[in-house]
């Protein structure tokens, strides 16, 4: 009898301790957050985010801004939560990551020129795959971005324009010694 009481004991235990460690932290996951965090995914991603009042609610979701590049068009930043028809929801983990590192899309379309593609070409392959992963795993948002637009349409949201100019150089003053 005792036998049995300390087999039940030891069974519930290790069912607890297996139920408890699908809850713990993933560290591809981690990883894959971290990545999208400092690499600011969330800057041209998520809604509210140009006008000051990011929407933590849709985390990723896609913007509500456009960028404006002079003779190519308006760009805005898309859905990158996973739901099946406005998102990636319907982009395997290997469609994610060529789409980041390639600038090139499932559909053969390439990324706008403002996604900085180039730069995470050099993302190893294991952090591009928890990119992707950790993509994937968020909560998916219903959220259609608009565009994107040809120089020839007119957008319908508001766009921030990338404009040749005068650079200014902060120069430091000279010393006298």
């Amino acid at each position: 009898m005792r036998h049995d009481a300390v087999r039940l004991a030891l069974g519930v235990t290790v069912a607890f301790a297996v139920r408890v460690s699908g809850y713990a932290a993933d560290p591809q996951l981690d990883r894959g957050k971290y990545l999208v965090e400092i690499s600011g995914c969330n800057d041209c991603h998520t809604p509210g985010y140009f006008v000051g009042q990011p929407d933590a609610a849709r985390y990723l979701g896609g913007s509500d801004v456009g960028f404006g590049i002079p003779g190519t068009g308006v760009f805005v930043g898309p859905n990158l939560t996973p739901d099946m028809k406005t998102g990636l929801g319907a982009w395997t983990v290997p469609q994610i990551v060529t789409a980041i590192t390639t600038g090139v899309r499932p559909d053969g379309r390439i990324l706008a020129p403002i996604m900085p593609w180039q730069g995470f070409s050099h993302l190893t392959k294991s952090d591009a795959v928890a990119i992707a992963v950790f993509l994937r795993s968020l909560p998916p948002i219903k959220h259609k971005v608009a565009g994107p637009f040809s120089r020839e349409e007119v957008p319908t949201v508001p766009v921030m324009s990338l404009l040749p100019g005068k650079v200014y150089a902060n120069q430091p003053k000279q010393h006298a010694e």
